[in-house]
């Protein structure tokens, strides 16, 4: 065999390792546009979330994350553009449907029913309901299964909607605000319980939430959703990779080109300490700083709020607008 043909035949494997070891797209969005009367909620939008992964849903209030979630749920129609999870569109497609689940942040359940009653409801609903595991998490969220739903607080109701969709054993969660009402240890509880079905089943999971510290460490991907289209679309880990909080102060002030030809979101003085949001790499922003010799020059932690406040706040949204719960 020629060394030509070795080379092509190597790459020709490494390609298809790597088509292996890539997980396959579970949710494509392609071009989708949403209209409410005169009204464009969604413009042009792009996604996609791999199977097994957990997508956080990220944007400002009136973004369009609630009219994103219930169009890739199947609730509302594209009005232009595709939505298929699998490989198939999802609006009117029942068999498809009864893979998902999607718990929104408005609640619903009958009138009078008990745990039990809404149980039976989704047992006919969904072919893959696990009666078994619905009754071992029981004793999880501490409740009787006799219960009224409507006589339980808020946050309980919330954990029974939790309790109810992982029970139907799904391929898809569509979860929006599914931790708001909970207490701290509830929280984590669910959480843990979410991350063990993408560990052990490969579930996909896509959650919005306005508690980015939650979503922190527990999204693998996130998006960043504004007035109706994806602003950014990375994994966590790169995203943090990307901006940088610098802290530099000198001795002799450089020139105003230093900061200039830095791709700057925020700059601002605090006594003759320099705060610093920057996109690049480490090492280049620390390159741009050493030869002029600072006193002062760290490396500061980012959090996903701050990263979610200085991105907006690049595309023309104003920080003080933002509101987190």
């Amino acid at each position: 065999m020629t060394e030509q043909h070795i080379k092509t035949a190597t790459a020709v494997s490494t390609t298809h390792q790597e088509e292996e070891t890539t997980p396959p797209v579970m949710i494509q969005v392609a071009a989708l546009d949403k209209y409410f009367d005169n009204y464009q909620a969604l413009k042009s939008l792009d996604l996609q979330v791999k199977r097994g992964s957990v997508y956080g849903l990220l944007g400002s209030n009136g973004a369009g994350k609630t009219t994103l979630l219930k169009t890739l749920a199947g609730i509302y129609r594209e009005d232009g553009g595709k939505v298929t999870v699998d490989g198939a569109p999802i609006f009117d497609n029942i068999s498809l449907k009864q893979r998902m689940i999607f718990v929104p942040d408005a609640l619903y359940f009958f009138p009078g029913a008990s745990i039990d009653d809404m149980a039976r409801y989704y047992r006919e609903l969904y072919p893959h309901w696990n009666q078994q595991r619905y009754e071992a998490l029981a004793p999880f969220f501490h409740m009787e299964t006799h219960q009224k739903v409507h006589q339980l607080s808020k946050g309980m109701q919330r954990q029974v909607a939790c309790w109810l969709a992982l029970s139907t054993m799904p391929e898809v969660m569509i979860l929006d605000e599914p931790l708001d009402g909970l207490d701290t240890v509830m929280r984590q509880k669910v959480k843990n319980l979410l991350v063990q079905d993408v560990a052990d089943r490969q579930m996909t999971i896509l959650i919005s939430s306005h508690n980015l510290r939650e979503l922190e460490d527990f999204c693998d991907h996130v998006g960043i959703l504004h007035e109706g289209t994806i602003l950014l679309e990375k994994e966590v880990d790169e995203l943090k990779q990307d901006i940088h909080k610098i802290q530099v102060a000198f001795r002799n002030p450089p020139p105003a080109q230093v900061f200039e030809n830095l791709n700057l979101l925020h700059h601002e003085n605090r006594g003759s300490v320099n705060l610093i949001i920057a996109r690049g790499s480490r090492q280049t922003l620390l390159e741009a700083f050493q030869p002029h010799h600072p006193v002062i020059l760290d490396m500061l932690p980012l959090t996903l709020e701050e990263i979610f406040i200085y991105e907006m706040g690049d595309h023309g949204y104003a920080v003080d607008n933002i509101i987190f719960a």
